[in-house]
């Protein structure tokens, strides 16, 4: 037996803000929003989601709401990587004009990622341009 990977789950002072967010910046959709959360799917597992094995339908992103503030560094954080025919340094501009912001976790410069930070303070890289 093997377990699946269901969702990761983002906590949030505004779930529905940083869900949108989210939404925007890696363009996924939407999937449920309520007052107790918000999930994220890649568009294509509203089509292919039915047709796959249970083992094999995608993880979603899910931002609760909480009453705290981020109060350190995460322990857990998203990579994401764009495609080598992509222009990464536009990519983390966009994602800067959305309103991340850049983050110093002790990064020299010689590492071939970028350490960001979303909205509500929780950081992800974006890794050098990939071709798989």
């Amino acid at each position: 037996m093997a377990l699946r990977w269901y969702t990761t789950v983002i906590e949030a002072r505004d779930h529905r803000a940083l869900g949108a967010w989210w939404s925007r910046a890696i363009g996924w959709d939407i999937r449920f929003d309520t007052e107790e959360e918000v999930v994220l799917v890649p568009p294509w597992a509203g089509e292919l989601g039915p047709t796959l094995p249970f083992h094999q339908v995608p993880p979603g992103l899910v931002f609760v709401p909480v009453e705290h503030d981020k109060g350190a560094k995460n322990r857990l954080h998203l990579d994401f990587a764009p495609h080598v025919d992509d222009d990464r340094d536009a990519e983390i501009e966009r994602l800067l004009t959305m309103g991340a912001t850049r983050v110093d976790v002790g990064q020299t410069g010689e590492h071939p990622w970028d350490v960001l930070a979303d909205p509500d303070g929780n950081e992800f890289c974006i890794l050098s341009s990939r071709e798989e």
